[in-house]
């Protein structure tokens, strides 16, 4: 009788053993599948990332333009979107437009935009409606001087000027300043 309880329990202890092997190998998949996951969130690339479009708006006059949505410092959605036209193989100037939700935000013209590099520097772009804007909520820049100052290697930072004396701040990570620069140089 003895010898039959300890048999039941090496049995008992054989079943928990294979148990716990299992249970232990079953965590170190479902660990492996999650640093999977967030690996592979890191590589692939960022939602501002987009394509250069290339329009033919009429004949021998190219649009170049760079379109993103971005959030600024409150969580408020913009639409970023640099261009530039080239007609007759003479590009024109290289303009910035940013977009605001309607009702949302309200641009203060004539004032340049303020474009501040993680150095502190301090570049100015003008403001292209500064006689009359399409509505409150678009403000256009010439960023022709300023756009080959940019540091690729680090985003920038956007002051947007607002009315009522406030500043509307958006960030513009390094790839879309690569961007940018390609549509220059297109």
């Amino acid at each position: 009788m003895a010898q039959s309880k300890i048999k039941k329990s090496n049995s008992q202890i054989g079943i928990w053993c294979g148990m716990r092997r299992w249970l232990s190998r079953l965590l170190v998949l479902g660990a492996s599948v999650l640093l999977i996951v967030i690996g592979w969130g890191s590589v692939t690339p960022p939602s501002a990332v987009a394509s250069i479009r290339q329009i033919e708006e009429a004949p021998g006059q190219m649009l170049y333009q760079s379109r993103h949505t971005l959030p600024d410092e409150t969580g408020q959605s913009w639409q970023i979107v640099l261009f530039k036209r080239v007609k007759a193989g003479e590009p024109k100037d290289i303009s910035l437009r940013l977009v605001g939700f309607p009702g949302m935000a309200e641009f203060a013209h004539p004032q340049p935009l303020k474009i501040t590099t993680n150095t502190g520097k301090v570049l100015q772009a003008e403001d292209l409606f500064a006689d009359q804007s399409p509505a409150a909520n678009v403000g256009q820049y010439n960023i022709t001087e300023v756009l080959s100052q940019l540091p690729t290697a680090t985003g920038v930072k956007l002051s947007l000027p607002m009315k009522s004396d406030r500043t509307t701040t958006l960030r513009i990570p390094s790839v879309v300043i690569l961007e940018w620069q390609t549509v220059a140089t297109e």
